[in-house]
């Protein structure tokens, strides 16, 4: 090797080593010249949106030291290689291919993590073959315009009730930058609400916005529209995130059984117990009927009929036969929404005596008829009763009339010949019966005896002692001849007075 020269020659390149040394000292230094060699990086900052192309400028001179040019992200121990000309960088392409001037790459579909500060670095190989940095460039500042996601509206974690206040929550993320407006609307109604709250993404070139308003549930809400509207510069028209009402929303339903005859009812008639289930959402219903606690085998459920508000409504409907057996029994039609606590309703079977029409005519038949037959024999024995009251009372008035003219009546034999001689016999004697009223006794009159009751009433004193004396009655009963003979009938005490003939002693 040849001696370095002595005298201002050599003075003069140690001063150009030590210039360089410098230059290496301080990569910040945007175009550099080392012995000829110079690095051009134009671009301090530049935007690009999301899903776009981003371009890097960086042009060295021709004369160059042996070792490569390359594009890091960040400097220091964190930086990244974004590009060289050896191994693969999928997204990023150099715009001239073989060239030793032009270093200009194009990264595809930038996201925002790929943000950041991007450097052009010269890299020469030193005595023991490892690269040490030539030069650099001023570094190129790139910010991402992100769009925001598509926002996303929650909702309650479970349903609510009508009349209740729920919060529900817009959120977006993803976008830079940080500036971003939110609005809300129910159907095409606006709705107030706080500002969103921004807080950084996954790098520090990204945001996130959540935003949360406060809503009343009403039950015409089945069909309304919660709208959270986003709007940001990397847009050129809003972003809409969408959360039906009925989501969030449930109405229980209305339940009433009725029956078809309404009880009391006849015994064996068929009696049809409705249950109506009104005006419940969402449609998830199970209804179920039970006889005095017991569950019923029921198919006839009606089919689930969608209201115009949208709301539903079923009818379902058991027979039963009103059996005597059944009377008082319970029963109950239950409903479970939506896997809430069941609902139950209850009717009565109540079952009259049996069915009294058709008897009442029958029974009112019969009544007419009994009730005619009572009126004939009554008319009979009232004819029969007034014939025999008649008939007494003729019987008692002739003898009314008998008693009434008492008279004396000398009951004499036939005019005869034989009569004239009994006549002048003083033995012979007739006797006379008579009768007389107590009442009136001054008025004596005979009684005249009918021929169906002539009697003969013979009083004597006591016979005196002797053979000779002998008492005697001679009757003459010609009358009593003509008349069957008939016991005497008792004289009565009071209405008659008898009168005994006495016949002395001869």
């Amino acid at each position: 090797m040849e001696p370095l020269p002595r005298g201002p020659g050599r003075v003069a390149w140690s001063l150009t080593c030590l210039v360089l040394l410098f230059l290496r000292g301080w990569p910040g230094v945007g175009a550099q010249t080392t012995l000829g060699f110079e690095l051009q990086q134009p671009q301090d900052k530049v935007s690009v949106k999301a899903g776009e192309t981003l371009t890097l400028i960086c042009t060295t001179s021709p004369l160059s030291p042996p070792g490569p040019v390359k594009w890091l992200k960040g400097w220091g121990s964190e930086n990244q290689t974004i590009y060289e000309q050896t191994g693969s960088f999928p997204r990023v392409t150099r715009a001239v291919d073989g060239s030793d001037t032009v270093h200009t790459i194009h990264i595809r579909d930038v996201q925002p993590e790929d943000a950041g500060t991007y450097y052009c670095v010269k890299f020469r190989k030193s005595v023991s073959a490892a690269e040490e940095v030539l030069q650099r460039g001023n570094g190129t500042e790139v910010s991402v315009l992100a769009k925001p996601t598509h926002p996303l509206v929650s909702g309650p974690g479970h349903r609510v009730g009508p009349g209740e206040l729920v919060p529900f929550t817009c959120t977006a993320g993803g976008f830079f930058p940080e500036n971003i407006s939110v609005k809300w609307f129910k159907n095409r109604t606006s709705i107030s609400a706080q500002p969103p709250q921004i807080t950084s993404g996954r790098t520090k070139s990204s945001y996130n916005m959540s935003s949360t308003v406060m809503m009343t549930l009403w039950e015409e809400d089945v069909r309304s529209q919660l709208i959270c509207e986003v709007q940001h510069r990397t847009l050129t028209a809003s972003l809409r995130g969408t959360y039906q009402l009925s989501q969030a929303l449930r109405v229980s339903p209305t339940v009433h059984v009725d029956a078809d005859p309404p009880s009391p009812v006849g015994v064996n008639k068929t009696v049809k117990f409705t249950c109506h289930v009104k005006r419940f959402y969402p449609g998830n219903v199970v209804v179920t009927w039970l006889e005095n606690g017991t569950e019923m085998n029921v198919e006839n459920t009606s089919r689930l009929v969608e209201m115009p508000q949208g709301l539903f409504q079923l009818n379902s409907v058991v027979e039963v036969k009103a059996m005597e057996e059944k009377n008082g029994s319970t029963f109950t039609c239950r409903v479970v929404h939506d896997a809430q606590d069941p609902v139950d309703r209850m009717a009565t079977l109540r079952i009259t005596a049996p069915d009294r029409k058709g008897m009442d005519d029958e029974s009112s038949a019969v009544n007419g008829s009994l009730l005619l037959i009572c009126i004939v024999v009554g008319v009979v024995c009232t004819v029969l009763a007034l014939l025999v009251a008649a008939i007494l009372y003729l019987i008692r008035l002739k003898q009314s009339k008998g008693k009434s003219s008492p008279s004396a009546r000398l009951h004499e034999p036939e005019k005869s010949s034989e009569a004239t001689t009994q006549e002048s016999d003083p033995n012979n004697l007739t006797y006379a019966d008579l009768n007389f009223e107590k009442e009136k006794k001054s008025i004596r009159r005979m009684v005249e005896m009918s021929q169906q009751s002539e009697y003969a009433c013979i009083q004597t004193s006591r016979a005196p002692n002797g053979d000779d004396n002998l008492t005697y009655a001679d009757l003459d009963m010609v009358h009593l001849s003509k008349a069957p003979k008939r016991p005497a009938p008792q004289p009565e005490e009071t209405g008659s007075e008898y009168a005994s003939v006495q016949i002395p002693r001869k």
